[in-house]
């Protein structure tokens, strides 16, 4: 750990040059990008620091010890020499935490997006309960959810909904979501009173920052077109609906739920970044097969990973067996006992 520390160090020092030199801050591009890994590394360089500093104390305390002294004297240094060790420790374990990946995430914001699967109608209807339950979530934890587009069925369920997700831990702990989630229950629709299964699928990606991820407006292809909804008073009369087609990876994105095109081409650019971001990384843990294992919400997205049963008022999430008989809680967004199952079960593997 700490060599990988040392090496962490030397290169924010090399950073720090980098950005003071000429070359580099007449290239706002190559700017950006040495200023964000700068930030990346920033808070364990500089735990690191501290902690070499505390590690120089306790050196120096422990060859005080060896040196003649009355009894009370002693048991001060001690008592300091303690204090020292306890700041020791707590800065390492912080220090393994960085490393492993557990705080990356934390300051990270999510796009969601859910999409009714098998069922029909009453995928859509389940698709729009899962969308109430994390904006039921959210709101418990002053997070802050900002639609990006969205569409619905005959009975008014969802066929599509895509949302941003803003605050400390949103795509920490959401990423978990990503996959298929199953209910079984009796549908409105159903006067026979038959159990169905249907599905929706939940995709949670990172929102990238500008600097994470670069688009060259040549790459891009916008159409505009008239918004379809609701008539009346609220009836578009311009087109301020945008697509936008990123040709050389061929990802599509639309967004027409603004009245504004250009809040609409906004939205669609933060939806393509994420979407493009997001790509590279299932490509990468394609490639690194055995990491792909370890990890538990970033896998495969066809993987069915919750069943909401309501006749047993169950929920269970098969990735880890863990289940709750609190099923009315959970879709009133009662979340964090499955989503602290879930990060533990990632902290073991990481720790294996």
């Amino acid at each position: 750990m700490f060599e990988q520390l040392e090496n962490l160090e030397k290169r924010y020092q090399e950073l720090e040059h980098l950005l003071a030199s000429y070359e580099t801050i007449s290239d706002q591009k190559q700017y950006m990008k040495y200023a964000k890994e700068m930030s990346d590394s920033k808070e364990a360089v500089f735990l690191f620091r501290e902690h070499k500093k505390i590690s120089e104390e306790i050196n120096d305390l422990e060859v005080v010890l060896k040196e003649k002294h009355d009894e009370e004297f002693i048991d001060l240094v001690n008592k300091e020499l303690e204090d020292f060790k306890i700041k020791k420790q707590d800065l390492e374990n912080k220090l393994r935490s960085i490393l492993l990946g557990e705080d990356k995430d934390i300051g990270r914001d999510a796009i969601v997006e859910i999409r009714q699967g098998t069922g029909g109608d009453e995928a859509g209807l389940f698709a729009s309960d899962l969308y109430r339950m994390y904006t039921k979530y959210a709101a418990k934890k002053d997070w802050t959810v900002e639609s990006m587009s969205s569409s619905v069925n005959e009975l008014g369920g969802t066929k599509e909904v895509v949302f941003s997700v803003k605050g400390k831990g949103a795509f920490k702990r959401l990423k978990f979501e990503s996959g298929v989630h199953r209910v079984q229950r009796v549908p409105a629709t159903e006067a026979q009173g038959r159990i169905h299964t249907s599905t929706a699928t939940v995709a949670v990606l990172r929102e990238p920052e500008e600097v994470d991820i670069a688009i060259e407006p040549k790459d891009l292809r916008v159409d505009t077109y008239r918004s379809s909804g609701p008539g009346g008073q609220h009836m578009q009369k311009t087109d301020s609906a945008v697509r936008i087609t990123h040709i050389p990876t061929g990802v599509v994105v639309a967004c027409q739920d603004e009245r504004s095109q250009i809040k609409n081409k906004n939205k669609a650019m933060r939806v393509l970044r994420a979407r493009i971001l997001d790509m590279r990384e299932q490509a990468e843990f394609k490639k690194l097969s055995q990491e792909r294992k370890s990890q538990i919400g970033t896998g495969d997205r066809s993987e069915k990973i919750r069943t909401y049963n309501f006749p047993d008022r169950r929920v269970t999430d098969h990735r880890i067996n863990f289940t709750t008989h609190q099923l009315e809680s959970v879709l009133e967004g009662d979340l964090d006992e499955i989503f602290e199952a879930l990060l533990k079960v990632e902290q073991e593997k990481k720790n294996e």
